[in-house]
Order: C-alpha cells, then sequence, then structure tokens
C-alpha cells in the first residue's frame, strides 16, 4: 500500500489496497492514520457492494442513517445519488461540512462513483484547519468565542426534502425522519483525535451566531467561508468510475461542482457516525 499527497493543503491518494476486501489490522490503522493526516483519501479502481462499502465505512467509525434520504432496502446507511441528463440541480453543490445542522453532525463520508460524466463532476475539498491557522491573531480571538447557529433549511427557501427531491431519479427516496433540524455548535471546532483547531462554518448551514441577528451576522459568515475556500487551502478530486472518496467533516468542507449538464452521475454514499462539536 502507497501513500501519496495530492497537494499542500490536504488530499491523499492511496493506491495498492482493494477495499472489497477486509482490510487487515495493520492496512486499518495505516489507512486511519493517513485519515488524520490528510483528512481526505482518495482511491482509484475500485468495485464495493453496499455491504462492502459499510464494512470499509468501520475503518473510520459507525456507519449512519442520513436524515433525509431513505437508503438500500439491505443497507439502509448506503444511500445512492444520482443525478440524470434531465436534472437541472445537483447533490451537494455548495461548500459545506455534512449534516452540520444535526445535534451531532457526520464524522465524516465515503463516497463511491459508479456513474461519471466523461469531463465535469469533480468535487473540491478545503482544509478548515490550515484556514483557522491562517487567520490573525485578533481575528482568531474573535472567532473563539463565537457560537454558529445551523439549520438544514438554510438556502432550501423551504423543506429541505422538498428541494432537493428536485432530482428526478431519487424522488422516492427522500424520506425526513423530521422536517428540518437546527442545531448550535462553536465556530471553531477542535478535532477529538487530533487537537486541530478548524473553522466550522459555511454558507449552506450557518444562519447567524447565537445571540446575534442574521444581518449582523452575515458580514463575518461571508468573510470566513471566502477564506476558507481559498484556493492555498483546497485540492480538486476528479472523479473515474471505481473511484472513491473518503473525508472528515470536523476539519473539511467540500463542494460538488454542477459543471455536466445533459449529463448523469450515479454515486453511493456512507455518512459515518458523529459527536457533538466542541
Amino acid at each position: 500500500m502507497q501513500i501519496a499527497p495530492v497537494s499542500g493543503a490536504l488530499g491523499a491518494e492511496i493506491t495498492g489496497v482493494d477495499l472489497s476486501a477486509d482490510l487487515s489490522n495493520q492496512q486499518a490503522a495505516d489507512v486511519h492514520a493517513a485519515f488524520l493526516r490528510h483528512h481526505v483519501l482518495f482511491f482509484r479502481g475500485q468495485s464495493m457492494s453496499p455491504q462492502q462499502q459499510m464494512s470499509f465505512t468501520r475503518v473510520f467509525g459507525e456507519p449512519a442513517l442520513y436524515p433525509f434520504i431513505q437508503g438500500m432496502p439491505d443497507a439502509p446507511e448506503v444511500i445512492e445519488i444520482v443525478k440524470t441528463e434531465s436534472d437541472i440541480a445537483n447533490f451537494g453543490g455548495s461548500w459545506h461540512s455534512d449534516t452540520a445542522y444535526m445535534p451531532e453532525p457526520a464524522l465524516g463520508t465515503v463516497l463511491q462513483a459508479l456513474e461519471v460524466p466523461d469531463a465535469g463532476g469533480d468535487t473540491l475539498f478545503a482544509n478548515t484547519g490550515a484556514a483557522y491557522r491562517a487567520l490573525s491573531d485578533g481575528m482568531r480571538r474573535l472567532v473563539d468565542g463565537l457560537v454558529g447557529v445551523n439549520s438544514s433549511e438554510n438556502g432550501y427557501g423551504g423543506s429541505r426534502a422538498r428541494g432537493m427531491s428536485r432530482l428526478s431519479a431519487m424522488k422516492g427516496a427522500f424520506n425526513p425522519v423530521a422536517e428540518s433540524y437546527e442545531s448550535e455548535h462553536p465556530i471553531v471546532r477542535t478535532h477529538p483525535e487530533s487537537g486541530i483547531k478548524g473553522l466550522y462554518v459555511s454558507r449552506s448551514h450557518t444562519v447567524r451566531f447565537k445571540d446575534m441577528t442574521a444581518e449582523e451576522s452575515k458580514p463575518l459568515i461571508e468573510y470566513l467561508t471566502s477564506h476558507i475556500t481559498s484556493p492555498e487551502f483546497t485540492c480538486r478530486f476528479r472523479w473515474q468510475p471505481g473511484s472513491v472518496a473518503v473525508w472528515d467533516n470536523r476539519v473539511t468542507q467540500h463542494f460538488a461542482l454542477n459543471d455536466y449538464a445533459g449529463k448523469r452521475r450515479h454515486m453511493r454514499r456512507v455518512t459515518i457516525k458523529g459527536d457533538r462539536p466542541f
């Protein structure tokens, strides 16, 4: 097994491992260590059944149910994400950290590509720890004490489930446990395993700061989210059939590009159970 960084900011590609087979204890330990070091891992040429994808997910934590999409009948933690040739909107088309609106947001995500366009549909990733470290001392003192109010409805103009069901191939899959979610989390989050501090704020989910209005909060939210996604904190992944990405939501954000109109993209995703940010 070989591990090669893909950028100076974050990300590494791992070769020489078959994710459809159970990893040895040493392989699992090496993959998990790389996950903590590089924050997002990429694999090529893989083919996993839903059960095998769930087994691989357990290298990082326990698979969790996604709150807005019904999973596969024999693997409820695995959801299918499909954008057809006729769809305009896509899934995940803004900078965000998965399920930040939940009381215990996702630790991470395992995404496998089944069908992808010949060009387009890349995913961008940002290192929120590097973004925090690059702030001035004065700005760090300001954000260290802020708490963000995160909502599943932010940017959707109503029910998130109804908005996401615009994807034609997924209309029957939307089965929310609740209509909406709202949770408060620190803007500066401490990684529970590495101790890294990172910015935990996004246009997609952060409505405002606690004890402040949305209007008062917006300028700083805009600044921080633009800062997080500066090119020097990012990497970009081009998908192929059989590609797999695993990212750490506690210290990254991601953005699925929607630049493949008229083409089909089919992915399978497992969310990893997380804990309350601190």
